[in-house]
């Protein structure tokens, strides 16, 4: 397991939830739905591995499904804040896509067992937590669009299809939270570099024109 306690980039996954015991039972549910998935877990699983009675954890979320849609929730967040902070960013298009990608890839790879509950699990929400956090992904997918589209009228870029590349983009970082492990031969931030290499790469990213 990974990483749900570890600190990158200044970040403390689930800091912001309180108190202690909240803590403890939504880290022991990553972990258990990274593991075993989503539907075959049971409460008593998740208050097992947080030490604590199955009752306890009724005292602070009041189904299984409001324990995904909050680590949904502050995933989404924390994947948005990465995107629009360096679509935001100074820089040419191209350094704000490669800060993006090198940033979104680290996080997924350095917290792949958190990623893969929060992006891979969205299915199992109920319907109406479902669409508040695909409208989440709605916009970071806009705030990788914007760049794109930034590069392509600066003529840094050439991507015939903005949407499309931008789909393509995200898949590329998201996939990292599948695979990444950390007996690997690359850390989140090497893995970090390479894709950002790599979507430079797919979009033809070229010095901007001299003004």
């Amino acid at each position: 397991m990974d990483s749900a306690e570890d600190t990158v980039d200044g970040y403390r996954p689930w800091s912001e939830v309180t108190p202690d015991a909240a803590r403890r039972l939504l880290v022991a549910a990553v972990d258990a739905f990274a593991e075993r998935g989503y539907h075959a877990t049971t409460t008593r699983d998740i208050a097992g591995r947080a030490g604590m009675s199955p009752a306890a954890l009724y005292i602070h979320y009041k189904t299984k499904e409001e324990l995904l849609h909050r680590i949904s929730r502050i995933g989404h967040d924390k994947a948005l804040d990465i995107l629009t902070t360096a679509a935001d960013g100074s820089g040419c298009p191209a350094e704000r896509l490669d800060a993006a990608v090198r940033s979104f890839v680290r996080w997924h790879a350095a917290h792949h067992t958190t990623a893969r509950v929060v992006q891979y699990e969205l299915d199992a929400l109920a319907p109406e937590h479902r669409s508040e956090i695909v409208a989440l992904r709605r916009q970071s997918d806009a705030a990788v669009r914007r760049i794109l589209a930034d590069g392509v009228a600066a003529g840094e870029f050439d991507v015939p299809d903005v949407p499309g590349t931008t789909l393509a983009v995200l898949s590329l970082c998201i996939d990292v939270a599948r695979w990444f492990s950390v007996a690997g031969q690359r850390t989140p931030d090497e893995v970090g570099a390479l894709y950002a290499d790599l979507v430079l790469r797919m979009v033809g990213a070229r010095p901007a024109p001299q003004k």
